[in-house]
């Protein structure tokens, strides 16, 4: 409240100065302004000062002193804003400016590169955010060398981009200089070159070489903790066991998988106590991971701790308790305990349809567990197929018409229709015969339009 006080009466100050005349000084007082609602969070306020920033600088000469640190902050505050184009027109202008005074290799070309790049990736323009890395690298190599620190930033989020457009290999290079800079520059036992190994790690990852990703993994680990640059519970240490448990799993090694999965609960509950809810997600891994190995008796064990946990901190009837009970539910359900299942999915859909609304499409995956679990018990074909009307109406407004979890259900949905009123059959008149006839050509039809013509196989959902 202070903040926004103070920086009301600076607005105040300066529409008594602009009265007088309008200059890059008066531009600089309104960015400071601006930058100070960037802090408190008030964005509608900084976009009216940016406009009106705009038309000052407008009518500011490019020689005038500091235009070129205005012009910059407005490339910043304008990406907060989401607007790009403005956001580039503003960065451009001071990187003109800055040439026009020190040269197109000047240091002070780095920072407002950098913002266009980004910008230019927020808009979909990789091509030209990779070429504002590249000047901003190339600077940076001319006059701090081809070591310095200094390229780490550029060289990340250059390497982050061509990870998300594919470029895998050219990626890879990319981590592997910046882990090159820090191996130069520290030592191979520092804590920097294990978190740059974890980066050329999951470009591994990326491309398919799963045990190479593995083994960097295991390596930046031991450098970090023997580093002692993290602790142990540090949040990055523990994303980069759980990637490492989950690499292993991939490739069949999930009794190692496991051992980091536990090691990541057990860090947790000796730093937060056994029944802190930040424990709950390492139960649920070390379930899903016991599951995957068909040790279900275990997986209910861990489940039923991850619920006790959640139930005591957020109450029986918080949305968030229904991933581990829905998950509980598909275990027992392997343990053929259907019954304990059955009202374990009820309750779920139950919890959800109140939290998300019943046509939402987390209550669609609760009711496709649902199905599975009382085709088993026996539940009448009628009550199946509403159960399954349901589940389709919500599939096709999430995931459009045409969608593979639109597929699979509609030829459930014929199944089992079709054995709630067998063909021949003529009960209640024949309508329910004709209306089948009509939705399995209809439903026959999207299956092939889709490319889908092969048999599908009926038994999918959550239970497989």
């Amino acid at each position: 409240m202070q903040q926004k006080l103070l920086l009301r009466c600076h607005g105040q100050m300066w529409n008594i100065q602009v009265r007088t005349s309008a200059g890059v000084e008066e531009a600089a007082i309104l960015d400071i302004i601006a930058l100070g609602y960037i802090v408190v969070g008030d964005l509608e306020t900084v976009d009216l000062l940016l406009n009106m920033m705009h038309e000052v600088v407008d009518s500011v000469n490019d020689n005038e002193p500091l235009l070129d640190s205005v012009l910059m902050h407005m490339g910043s505050m304008y990406s907060t804003l989401g607007k790009f184009d403005e956001s580039l027109l503003a960065y451009q202008r001071a990187i003109s400016i800055l040439k026009n005074i020190y040269g197109k290799n000047s240091v002070f070309l780095v920072m407002p590169f950098l913002g266009m790049a980004k910008a230019y990736d927020s808009i979909g323009r990789a091509t030209k955010s990779v070429d504002m890395y590249h000047n901003a690298i190339a600077i940076l190599e001319l006059s701090r060398g081809p070591v310095s620190e200094d390229l780490v930033i550029p060289l990340s989020a250059l390497g982050n981009l061509l990870l998300k457009e594919g470029k895998a290999s050219d990626a890879e290079s990319t981590f592997n200089r910046i882990l090159q800079i820090y191996r130069n520059l520290y030592g191979e036992s520092d804590g920097r070159v294990g978190m740059a190994m974890c980066s050329v790690a999951h470009v591994k990852c990326a491309e398919g070489n799963v045990d190479e990703a593995i083994d960097l993994y295991k390596k930046a680990l031991e450098v970090i903790k023997n580093s002692n640059s993290l602790s142990l519970d540090d949040s990055v240490m523990e994303n980069m066991r759980i990637d490492q448990a989950e690499l292993l799993h991939v490739v069949g090694r999930g009794k190692e998988g496991r051992k980091l999965l536990e090691e990541c609960l057990l860090i947790t509950e000796t730093h937060k106590g056994k029944e802190h809810l930040s424990s709950v997600p390492h139960l649920l891994n070390l379930a899903a991971s016991y599951s995957h190995s068909k040790d279900f008796v275990e997986a209910e064990r861990l489940l039923r701790a991850s619920l006790m946990i959640m139930t005591k901190t957020l109450g029986h009837d918080d949305q968030s308790i229904t991933f581990p009970m829905l998950q509980l539910a598909v275990t027992l359900y392997h343990l053929k305990r259907d019954e304990e299942a059955e009202q374990l999915a009820l309750d779920v859909l139950r919890i959800r349809e109140k939290a998300f609304g019943r046509d939402s499409l987390p209550v669609g995956e609760a009711l496709d567990c649902l199905v599975s679990i009382q085709t088993r018990l026996g539940r009448h074909e009628g009550d199946l197929v509403d159960v399954l009307k349901r589940v389709l109406k919500i599939q096709e407004s999430e995931f459009g018409h045409e969608s593979e979890e639109v597929m699979l259900t509609l030829k459930k949905l014929v199944y089992y229709m079709d054995k709630a009123e067998p063909f021949g059959e003529q009960t209640d008149t024949g309508r329910n015969k004709r209306r089948l006839d009509e939705i399995s050509i209809t439903w026959f039809l999207k299956l092939w339009a889709c490319g889908c013509g092969k048999k599908i196989g009926i038994s999918r959902l959550l239970l497989s």
